[in-house]
């Protein structure tokens, strides 16, 4: 009996140590405000991004949002992968890409246009052509320009940009062999500064915030070309904020999240963020255009302006 009841015993002792490893704190889900997750993004977003992710961890400090910068098409894949949270890319999820991430993670994935941004196509400072029709700008991707010309992608294929050039402007024909692919955004520009030929395709949120040095730094080594509009005949535009909301450049884009999480963590506070009028403050002030708030157009009379000077 002496024997039966300290088995008894040790069984007990085991039970409690089991329940005690469960409610370790090391072990606890994460939250809205603590944990780490890892998440991935196109390449192309990164400096808004990294904006992003800067005011939420200085909100909730206990928090840590481990970013990968990749292509778009490698993003999609890490949908597979268990230890990411969340993509951004430009795309929403077709019905049976959707499908598979149900059946193959067991999620239903959660996904919203939080921003819209552009591709700001951008030239040599010493190029004397800065006006591109799309037809210029489809022949240069062709290789049937008639000029000398290198278009430039974040690589040449993969891409979001190359995707968006593929399905927006060639609509099915092939990028000619003629096409440079750079290692990152700031690559492209780089190579367009260097090579007085070079034509770049690069986010137009890499170069379009006025208000950051850095940005600021980068696009003094190219110019900006102008595109044919979408709604005026014969008129050009460059690329700005405005812009997108009226989307009268032509290569307006949307940036998506992909959340697959199958629980309230981290995950799902990020993507609140997002979605927040902080998160689209952060959008706009990047000189992208938010999706999910109104947005306000002002007229200004700058002849009152400069005679009140």
């Amino acid at each position: 009996m002496r024997i039966r009841s300290l088995g008894a015993w040790i069984l007990v002792a085991f039970v409690f140590a089991g329940c005690h490893s469960a409610v370790n704190p090391a072990e606890e889900p994460d939250r809205f405000d603590k944990g780490i997750i890892h998440i991935s993004c196109d390449e192309s977003f990164r400096p808004v991004i990294d904006q992003e992710i800067a005011v939420y961890e200085s909100e909730y400090p206990d928090t840590k949002i481990v970013v990968h910068y990749k292509s778009e098409a490698d993003c999609l894949k890490d949908l597979s992968v268990d230890s990411i949270r969340m993509i951004l890319v430009t795309r929403l999820l077709s019905g049976t890409e959707q499908k598979w991430v149900i059946d193959s993670v067991r999620i239903n994935p959660e996904q919203s246009i939080v921003a819209r941004d552009l591709i700001a196509v951008v030239v040599n400072r010493s190029s004397p052509d800065t006006f591109y029709s799309m037809k210029e700008i489809r022949d240069l991707l062709m290789g049937k320009s008639k000029k000398d010309l290198i278009p430039v992608f974040d690589g040449n294929r993969a891409t979001s940009t190359v995707r968006f050039m593929l399905d927006s402007v060639l609509r099915g024909d092939s990028l000619s062999s003629k096409v440079a692919a750079a290692s990152s955004s700031r690559e492209v520009i780089n190579y367009v500064a260097r090579f007085p030929n070079a034509v770049g395709f690069v986010g137009y949120n890499w170069i379009g915030n006025q208000d950051d040095s850095a940005q600021v730094a980068e696009l003094a080594k190219v110019r900006l070309a102008y595109l044919e509009s979408t709604d005026s005949a014969g008129a050009y535009v460059r690329p700005g904020q405005y812009l997108i909301y009226t989307k009268s450049y032509p290569l307006v884009r949307d940036l998506v999240y992909i959340l697959k999480e199958g629980h309230e963590g981290l995950g799902h506070g990020f993507a609140r963020f997002l979605e927040s009028n902080r998160g689209q403050l952060v959008f706009r002030r990047a000189y992208l255009m938010p999706a999910l708030k109104p947005n306000y157009i002002r007229d200004v009379d700058l002849s009152e302006k400069i005679n009140n000077r």
